[in-house]
């Protein structure tokens, strides 16, 4: 097995600050201890993925690197009881792609604790169009249903709703019974977030307020926010009262700016979403709710499929603030 290779991409810093992309055999002794092998079939792009692509050190301190925080594949061997050769299992969050090798190479090797059994209902594919987006999506509608926020109470808002968290967080709250009201920055996306089952879209601008009034008209019941910012803030100054937030995003900026009075004068709860050490417990109730209740019969809408030696166009595309639903990258066999 240690002289068996495998396609990878590996980013490599060629000069300093200086990042390259290519497509490249590696073997699989390089890959680094862990308790379980698996052959990856699918991975999916995010947009962590895209920055360490680009060797943003934030998300990846060494390189040469291969990233990818999502995979989807079969277990090849093991050395806890947990897991079997033949096994189909998910990887996602904790560090894998970040300094770990990640799920753009055929082949991973992880910790036992970071695997978690695929449901028998969920393909491998489809379980890489949820991927780290999806999951992050998921985790916001249970803390949002969990804290009692009810499709009778009215309309529930998400942001950066064309983007991956967005799409299926949308999707989820369409099919659970809610009004959906979706923030679109992206051009030609409406009609894509209307079949998403959306009920209203707005512009950034219409869900941005500048006037800095530390409360304005109540409007929704709950709200997923996956960019954080000023969108974040004025959302937060138009829930009602004894409403829910979410938060798992800073794409527009990390800087929240507000005053406490929806927390103190409408009772309005922000909960924090954090999708990569999520204990195992609530990742299996998770993926068990999207290979049942939360399956979307419209997975495919979300998704586009790539090979990996497709993956740097749109690698440059999700950095570029263009792409729309999600990103499946097709390993091979």
């Amino acid at each position: 097995m240690n002289q068996e290779t495998f396609r990878a991409l590996l980013v490599t810093e060629s000069s300093e600050n200086l990042f390259t992309r290519e497509i490249v055999d590696r073997s699989v002794s390089e890959l680094p201890a862990g308790d379980v092998l698996i052959r990856v079939r699918y991975s999916s792009l995010n947009y962590k993925d895209a920055l360490s692509s680009i060797g943003n050190r934030g998300v990846t301190r060494q390189y040469p690197h291969t990233p990818g925080v999502d995979a989807a594949g079969i277990v090849e061997t093991s050395a806890v009881k947990e897991f079997s050769a033949g096994d189909e299992v998910i990887v996602t969050g904790f560090d894998l792609g970040m300094n770990t090798s990640g799920g753009f190479g055929q082949y991973v090797r992880v910790p036992a604790e970071w695997v978690v059994r695929k449901s028998p209902n969920l393909s491998l594919r489809e379980s890489m169009i949820y991927g780290t987006a999806g999951f992050a999506a998921g985790l916001s509608v249970f803390k949002l249903l969990g804290n009692g926020v009810s499709a009778d109470q009215g309309t529930v808002l998400v942001t950066g709703a064309p983007g991956g968290v967005g799409s299926i967080a949308l999707s989820i709250l369409a099919k659970t019974g809610f009004q959906v009201a979706a923030v679109n920055g992206k051009q030609d996306a409406r009609e894509y977030l209307m079949e998403l089952g959306a009920k209203e879209v707005l512009s950034i601008e219409d869900a941005t307020d500048t006037s800095e009034k530390p409360l304005l008209k109540a409007r929704w019941a709950g709200v997923i926010d996956t960019v954080g910012g000023p969108i974040l803030s004025t959302a937060l100054r138009s829930t009602h009262y004894g409403g829910t937030v979410t938060s798992c995003g800073n794409a527009a900026s990390p800087v929240l700016s507000l005053t406490v009075y929806p927390f103190i004068l409408r009772g309005v709860s922000l909960l924090g979403i954090d999708s990569v050490n999520c204990p195992k417990g609530l990742r299996l109730e998770i993926w068990n709710r999207f290979a049942g209740e939360w399956k979307l019969p419209q997975l495919e809408k979300i998704a586009t499929e790539v090979s990996l030696e497709n993956l740097g166009e749109r690698i440059d595309m999700i950095l570029q603030g263009k792409q729309i639903g999600r990103t499946v990258v097709n390993l091979g066999s």
